[in-house]
């Protein structure tokens, strides 16, 4: 089973099939990722590939020669992350023999992720630079957000409820929950109750989307439906099981 991938949502638009039907898009821009660490069982307990996606860098520093650009828009564990630096600690530990652990030698990332694997991590290695090619035989693939935050909301948008009548009665508390207890028994709130709060912002996945079309070249995949979060959010892509 291929590894998987990040990217970033661009949007969404319709394309045709081979009988002409529109189908409905969301493009998302996947890859490349580099790899920035491989976990093992004998260091970490588990097994897993961690991707980083997209140079920490402003649109500015991208077009400077790598010799100018501004390294101090990464914190220096951060820049220590993808790249071997020199300190006295790190001095210390090759004096005594402790080797380092291999770094991918690349810009540091702004979107970081791992993936688990299972006996499958022999096959990837420190700094390798992954493309949407790798889900090029993939039918479906989960897809993993965050949606869009929309604040502290009602239970009419939160919930969809219907709200209370507009007729005799009511005055000016048409869009309240109304009563939320039971009875003298329990004489409580039941715990999971929907109420008004925080609407949105939170981790979704969307599973088992159907691909519609992978493009090699420019690092494009084509999924048929929508994906939460909004235009330009981050997204995890994994084949579906």
């Amino acid at each position: 089973m291929p590894l998987g991938l990040l990217g970033k949502k661009v949007g969404m638009t319709q394309v045709y099939d081979d009988n002409g039907v529109a189908v409905p898009v969301t493009v998302i821009e996947a890859g490349p990722c580099v790899v920035l660490q491989l976990k093992t069982v004998e260091r970490d307990g588990y097994e897993g590939v961690q991707l980083g996606y997209d140079d920490k860098l402003s649109d500015k520093d991208k077009d400077r020669e790598e010799s100018q650009r501004k390294r101090s828009r990464a914190n220096r564990a951060e820049r220590g992350h993808v790249a071997q630096l020199k300190s006295k600690r790190q001095q210390r530990l090759s004096e005594a023999g402790v080797e380092s652990s291999p770094k991918a030698g690349c810009e540091p990332k702004r979107l970081v992720r791992e993936f688990r694997i299972d006996g499958e991590g022999r096959e990837y290695e420190v700094g390798q630079e992954l493309t949407v090619a790798v889900l090029d035989d993939v039918q479906k693939v989960d897809v993993t957000a965050t949606s869009k935050g929309r604040g502290t909301a009602g239970v009419m948008k939160r919930h969809n409820f219907q709200g209370q009548r507009a007729t005799h009665g009511v005055k000016k508390v048409h869009r309240k929950a109304g009563g939320i207890g039971a009875a003298t028994d329990p004489a409580r709130v039941w715990k999971g109750k929907r109420m008004a709060g925080q609407y949105g912002n939170k981790r979704a996945t969307i599973r088992s989307l159907k691909v519609v079309r992978v493009d090699v070249e420019n690092n494009v995949l084509l999924v048929k439906g929508a994906i939460p979060g909004p235009n330009g959010g981050y997204v995890s892509i994994r084949a579906a099981k």
